[in-house]
C-alpha cells in the first residue's frame, strides 16, 4: 500500500504554519464565520457561498471536525438533519477570522487595483 511523505516536512512550531493548516484552505475562513454568525446546516452555507461546491463544502467542514474546530449534529427523523457548531477551538478563532475579514475589507479596493494592473 502506497503511504504519501511530505518532502518538505511542516513546522508545526511556527504559529503561522499551525494556522495555515487550520485554516489554509479557500473556504474554511468563511465557513467558521458562517457558523458563528448561525447559518449551521450545509444547505445555509451553500446560499452563502454559492461559489463553492457542496462537495467542496463538505470536504472542508469533514477537515475542521478532524482538528476538533467544528462539530457535526444529526438530528433524528426523517429527513435527517445536519448541523454544526464551532467548539472552544472554533470559537477562539473567530477572532482571527473577524480580523482578517476587517483587513480585506479596508484593503479590499486597494488590491483589486494592484490585481487589475497587474493583469492589464
Amino acid at each position: 500500500m502506497f503511504t504519501y511523505e511530505r518532502k518538505i516536512p511542516v513546522d508545526m512550531d511556527c504559529g503561522i504554519t499551525v494556522y495555515m493548516q487550520v485554516l489554509g484552505a479557500k473556504w474554511k475562513p468563511c465557513i467558521i464565520d458562517m457558523i458563528n454568525k448561525g447559518y449551521q446546516r450545509p444547505s445555509e452555507m451553500h446560499r452563502f457561498i454559492s461559489e463553492a461546491s457542496p462537495r467542496v463544502l463538505d470536504m472542508q467542514l469533514r477537515e475542521l471536525e478532524a482538528m476538533g474546530v467544528v462539530e457535526k449534529h444529526t438530528g433524528s427523523g426523517f429527513p435527517l438533519r445536519t448541523h454544526y457548531t464551532l467548539t472552544d477551538l472554533g470559537m477562539s478563532l473567530v477572532p482571527l477570522v473577524d480580523a482578517i475579514d476587517n483587513w480585506g475589507k479596508k484593503y479590499g479596493e486597494r488590491i483589486k487595483q494592484a490585481i487589475a494592473e497587474t493583469v492589464a
